[in-house]
């Protein structure tokens, strides 16, 4: 029986800095939505994991990601999202072109010999999967549709085509819990049975009927409606669930019934908390009595799961404990994961 990582590893101060050098600056994460840019130049703030980035597409329309950290005194430049041709940093108000270029200094003409040429945001990449923004810090990372595979078949499979998608909402929360903790409670669902009863009452959550498997880049979970089944109308193009997750962080759920899709990353903020997101999307046809009812249902499972994780992190931190055991059928997604963390910070 395979052990789990020591629990120290959800609590040690060290790590969150290891994490960030060794995985999330060379890691493909979700950060937006393309509608968040506006209808011409615009850009998008965020994080991968809790690397600062920011993605702009300018009056031709090239997207382009950047370090969101003023090359002045290292201050984050921009927040949020918008439509405007310029980042300003809120601190001593240097400003950037959306292509990166340094374009004025406050007082830098009394200063001999400084020239805003040559100063420039740090590059870093970004790419799209129909309406989703990703970004990578790393300037030279592969191809963005070399991560998601073969990821996009599987959703088209299902009947969601992404290109038809309209973003209805989002959603944001934190949860006291290392951001590892939250990963893994996604990937099972060992404890839907117990923990989840409405999802179970919806989908079949059975060891012979619930599908795991695992990629190179992703892993996913595939659930048939329970014949029967009660709590969320299934009626409609989509006809099993689809749960992904991309490593290291991307989660993408899907529910039987009409079209829809959420998207959201895990972000580390410390040691023990993860602040999250969730873009949801739905067809242009899928109605608002059907939407609310899968927010409300979707919203439910996200209550019951942030006091399991949560009451995880307690269990763990105890300290008196060294490490956990896995089931290696019905945690096999989890010891995937904890693999790749163990080869990624080596």
């Amino acid at each position: 029986m395979p052990e789990t990582l020591e629990w120290s590893a959800y609590s040690d101060p060290m790590l969150p800095a290891l994490e960030r050098e060794r995985i999330f600056a060379r890691a493909w994460q979700y950060v937006g939505h393309l509608v968040e840019l506006g209808e011409g130049p615009g850009y998008v703030a965020a994080r991968v994991g809790d690397i600062p980035v920011v993605v702009t597409r300018d009056r031709d329309g090239v997207l382009r990601a950047f370090l969101n950290v003023c090359r002045h005194r290292g201050s984050v430049l921009a927040a949020g999202a918008g439509a405007r041709e310029t980042l300003q940093c809120p601190y001593h108000a240097w400003t950037y072109g959306l292509d990166g270029t340094l374009k004025a200094a406050p007082r830098s003409n009394r200063e001999p010999g400084f020239d805003c040429e040559g100063i420039s945001l740090r590059p870093a990449s970004v790419g799209t999967w129909g309406p989703f923004l990703f970004a990578n810090p790393d300037p030279e990372a592969v191809p963005l549709a070399d991560i998601l595979g073969e990821l996009p078949e599987l959703v088209a499979a299902t009947g969601v085509e992404v290109e038809q998608l309209q973003h209805h909402s989002r959603a944001e929360s934190s949860v006291e819990a290392n951001w590892k903790l939250v990963a893994e409670n996604f990937l099972e669902c060992y404890h839907c049975a117990v923990a989840h009863p409405g999802f179970s009452a919806v989908v079949d959550v059975s060891p012979d009927a619930y599908e795991l498997a695992s990629g190179d880049t992703f892993s996913s979970q595939f659930g048939p409606v329970r014949g029967n089944g009660s709590g969320l109308d299934t009626a409609g193009e989509v006809k099993r669930s689809q749960f992904h997750f991309l490593w290291p962080n991307t989660m993408i759920n899907i529910f039987p019934g009409r079209t829809n899709l959420s998207i959201g990353p895990l972000l580390p903020a410390g040691p023990e908390r993860t602040d999250r997101f969730l873009d949801y999307f739905f067809g242009s046809e899928t109605d608002t009595a059907w939407i609310d009812e899968l927010l409300a249902f979707d919203g439910q499972v996200g209550v019951e799961d942030k006091v399991l994780v949560e009451n995880v992190q307690r269990g763990v931190a105890s300290g008196l404990i060294e490490r956990g055991r896995l089931l290696p059928d019905s945690e096999r997604l989890i010891v995937d994961f904890q693999q790749r963390l163990q080869t990624a910070l080596g």
